[in-house]
């Protein structure tokens, strides 16, 4: 048995699963303290099938808490950002291009220091273990204990990030870590980026994650618990806590992987429609598609794996404008719908009355609904239709029909009859997707590195770095008999000498039953 949650801004989603078969689920109200929404959601599921706390063997978490923080400025450490690229690296200076305000929330604690390496591995300038020293002490006097470190081309040689690493713990034993060359690609400034997320989000995934522990262990709930990250997979509680910013994408993917679980279908277009807004991602052999360029997260440009998602302006609480003209969102009462929309005895119009009224769905009062002549109802649901096909096409990239899998509690917003669309599929439990996606999620691991085949033979290499995925996703969690090699991605570096390439390799697994996984417990985040 294994419990899958999802944490969302409104509501908190739970099932229970025995083996592939969804026994029971719920939607409770998402707790301002975070543990008591879970322990609710929790003890729900429990209570109806009258399964002991004690038989559940596992138990996943997906969460937006730290795309939230971000996007709202809250919550968040200021960062003591360490870039080793001096001299040639201080023309664009770290927090280019970010938000003034969120900016202002990392403070001013930049240092630019020599190091670094040129993209065929020469250095920029020596390694400097001074100057290093002498801005940890700095950070320390100022109080600043979240520190990002990056350095260019570290993705080809890491060595100076992690002699950096070494002189703040020495320095500044309290200090959480996180190196670029962990989290990010080849770009300095977006992998810096990252990096420096995933430090202001330190102490808040601290304070997360021992939430849903401490929830856990209230209503006896003693299994390993996995958080959910962006490709779909899952990480451990303790590396959640080191590397947060891998969390960010999960919610949307959780849907997707749900969706095709619940439905069977591999290659497909999945909307999951939410109170304020739809997410729309694609499906290539069961995975969600990932995106190829440079994410902006908050307004911050990064460059670490997460999942090609469109969001749009439509769901259940968005409110429709009638004067002086017709208007659809983007805004949304979001998780004041039970109090503002008509359904519900308010006096907002919104996108569910309209559903309601035009008999795609069925829930509140519809009486309350007699004012809303049928050609207004008519035209509105026109424009919803016309909005969630125009998503669909941006999201296509092929010409053809495409099948649609509908999900989360707004689905009934998405129609019959879409242009560009063979077919709708809503699946059973549709309106938990999410919390399936998490139930049902494999440990993942990836490895990534720039290798030169010249050195090597190019077997030689892949089978090695095959291996280490594969030692990962056990160390992670995985039964060794299940590991999949999922993807290698190959991209030669033709301004590179010699046959050079960044590889990545993808491993999956199953997770072993009733096994934590192997943690290494350091304040050091690589």
């Amino acid at each position: 048995m294994r419990i899958g949650v999802d944490v969302g801004g409104t509501n908190t989603d739970a099932v229970l699963m025995d083996g592939d078969a969804v026994v029971a689920w719920t939607k409770q109200p998402t707790s301002a303290d975070v543990s008591t929404g879970i322990a609710g959601a929790i003890t729900a599921v429990l209570a109806q099938t009258g399964v002991p706390a004690g038989a559940v063997g596992c138990v996943m978490i997906g969460t937006t808490h730290f795309t939230n923080a971000l996007v709202e400025r809250r919550r968040l450490d200021e960062v003591g950002v360490l870039r080793l690229a001096s001299p040639s690296g201080e023309a664009l200076p770290p927090l280019t291009g970010w938000p003034e305000e969120l900016a202002r929330c990392m403070g001013d604690h930049v240092f630019l220091l020599p190091g670094g390496h040129e993209f065929d591995g020469r250095e920029i300038a020596p390694f400097d273990a001074d100057k290093v020293r002498a801005a940890v002490r700095t950070l320390r006097e100022r109080g600043v204990a979240a520190i990002a470190i990056s350095a260019c081309f570290s993705p080809i040689d890491a060595g100076m990030e992690e002699r950096a690493a070494a002189i703040v713990l020495e320095e500044h034993p309290q200090a959480r870590v996180t190196l670029s060359s962990a989290i990010g690609r080849l770009g300095l400034i977006e992998r810096e980026n990252a990096a420096i997320v995933n430090a202001a989000l330190g102490s808040l995934a601290v304070h997360v994650v021992t939430s849903f522990e401490a929830a856990l262990e209230r209503i006896g709930v003693a299994a390993p618990l996995f958080i959910s990250q962006n490709d779909g997979t899952l990480i451990s509680a303790a590396e959640a806590r080191r590397h947060p910013v891998l969390t960010m994408g999960s919610g949307p993917t959780n849907s997707m992987r749900g969706a095709a679980f619940l439905t069977g279908v591999k290659d497909a277009v999945v909307i999951d429609v939410g109170g304020t807004t739809a997410d729309i991602g694609v499906l290539a052999n069961g995975i969600a598609r990932e995106c190829a360029i440079a994410v902006d997260i908050g307004g911050v440009r990064t460059n670490f794996r997460m999942p090609d998602i469109l969001a749009i302006g439509l769901g259940g609480g968005t409110r429709v404008r009638l004067d002086p003209d017709l208007r659809v969102g983007p805004d949304s009462v979001g998780f004041r719908i039970a109090e503002e929309a008509l359904l519900f005895g308010g006096e907002t119009l919104t996108a569910s009355d309209i559903a309601v009224a035009g008999g795609h769905a069925s829930f509140g009062d519809p009486a309350r609904l007699g004012g809303i002549s049928p050609a207004v109802v008519a035209a509105v649901w026109q424009r919803m239709q016309e909005i969630v096909a125009e998503g669909i096409d941006r999201m296509k990239t092929a010409r053809g029909k495409v099948t649609v899998l509908a999900v989360g509690g707004g689905n009934f917003l998405v129609g019959e009859g879409l242009e560009g669309v063979a077919r709708v599929v809503r699946p059973p439990h549709a309106g938990v997707a999410n919390a399936v996606g998490a139930a049902i999620a494999q440990v993942g691991a990836q490895v990534e590195h720039v290798v030169s085949y010249d050195a090597e033979p190019r077997e030689v290499v892949l089978g090695r770095l095959r291996e280490q995925a594969r030692d990962k996703a056990i160390a992670a969690g995985g039964d060794a008999d299940t590991v999949e090699i999922v993807e290698v991605d190959e991209v030669f570096l033709s301004y590179m000498p010699g046959r050079a390439a960044q590889v990545r390799v993808r491993a999956v697994a199953q997770l072993a039953a009733h096994r934590a996984p192997a943690t290494r417990e350091t304040s050091l985040a690589h």
